[in-house]
């Protein structure tokens, strides 16, 4: 699990941003609100939208990130 922490002071968008605790570009300690643990950024975003409803991620420290699953067929 990594910590999350939503950013207090608005982007060029006007969102404010998920960052995980270690993110080159987390803001200081001043700007920040800590949100939890969390597995990845779409559980923590979660949680940041209850705070602010115009929330987006990080893109440096929480790129999202799809792999196919797959699923072995049970042979007879």
């Amino acid at each position: 699990m990594k910590f999350f922490y939503l950013s207090s002071v608005a982007n060029s968008e006007g969102s404010h941003e998920v960052h995980h605790r270690d993110c080159e570009l987390i803001p200081d300690s001043l700007n920040r609100n800590y949100l939890g643990p969390f597995n990845n950024g779409l559980e923590a975003i979660r949680k940041a939208e209850k705070i602010n409803p115009k929330v987006s991620l990080c893109e440096v420290c929480c790129k999202i990130i799809s792999q196919p699953i797959f699923f072995k067929e049970k042979n007879g």
